[in-house]
């Protein structure tokens, strides 16, 4: 876990905006103390006058200064094993490939951006009390009252497990908002993936290796490790599910449609639909 500063954005909360927005998340049925992972995209909000400050200052103000806001800081960029690697290098040959391997950067959960996951994310990661986990390619930020609590650990080889700060957040009776986004981006969803490989009856889950590079002390260090493989192709599907057999709140948040869930009775609903849908 490590605290992370403010890069010095230059936004301000609008509170004419931040009265529309938060008067939009209570109406959803975000309620007062409620801890939230929060997947988002801005740009399907409309203008939001303050962009991402505007956006978390009406989150704060509905869920009140107990709660936490918690948000998805991934990286891929120190990994060569990442899919983002084989686009960048398809064409080189061996030589050239370790050329650009040797290239990319050590990953540090100080000063390392998030990648893909949108400016709220990483308008969040920045501020000043905000924590994130040490994970090189699977982190977490977040900021609230339980900040440290919730990515004190991620383990190298469990990205999206118990080991990880969704399994804290399992725990802790989180709700997941899904803001302008499908359930394809709902990473909680991974921890019921989790739970499914492990009792699996044909024996232990998939695995696939992973290498990564992180800054230790100023230094680039190399990192190899196995774990699970992960598969988001059905949960597009295991949403839809989802919103027939469990309470969802549904509604705008400026322009953008948005979800609201309890994420551990949608991870205990995906850990059974997973059994029975998905090959053993």
């Amino acid at each position: 876990m490590t605290h992370v500063d403010r890069a010095g954005r230059s936004d301000r909360a609008d509170p004419a905006e931040v009265d529309r927005l938060a008067a939009d998340l209570t109406t959803l049925g975000v309620r007062a103390d409620q801890d939230l992972l929060v997947h988002c995209s801005m740009r399907r909000m409309g203008p939001v006058t303050g962009g991402p400050a505007t956006l978390l200052a009406a989150l704060r103000r509905v869920a009140g200064p107990a709660a936490t806001v918690v948000v998805p800081a991934q990286t891929a960029g120190s990994s060569p094993t990442s899919p983002a690697f084989r686009a960048a290098t398809n064409g080189l040959d061996a030589v050239e490939q370790a050329a650009y391997e040797a290239r990319l950067p050590g990953f540090d959960p100080a000063t390392t951006p998030s990648e893909g996951m949108g400016v709220f994310a990483e308008y969040l990661r920045q501020q000043p009390g905000a924590t994130r986990s040490t994970h090189p390619l699977t982190s977490f930020a977040a900021l609230g009252r339980r900040a440290a609590e919730f990515t004190a650990v991620h383990d190298l080889d469990c990205h999206l497990g118990e080991r990880s700060p969704l399994g804290r957040l399992y725990q802790a009776g989180a709700a997941v908002l899904l803001l302008g986004v499908g359930y394809t981006s709902c990473t909680a969803l991974h921890l019921a993936e989790y739970r499914t490989q492990a009792r699996r009856p044909a024996g232990p889950p998939p695995e696939r290796s992973y290498r990564c590079y992180v800054l230790v002390g100023g230094r680039r260090e190399r990192r190899d490790f196995r774990a699970p493989s992960l598969d988001m192709s059905d949960f597009a599907e295991l949403g839809a599910a989802i919103e027939a057999n469990l309470p969802v709140g549904r509604g705008l948040v400026g322009t953008a449609p948005t979800r609201l869930l309890d994420l551990r009775d949608a991870v205990d609903f995906a850990t059974t639909w997973m059994a029975g849908h998905r090959r053993p």
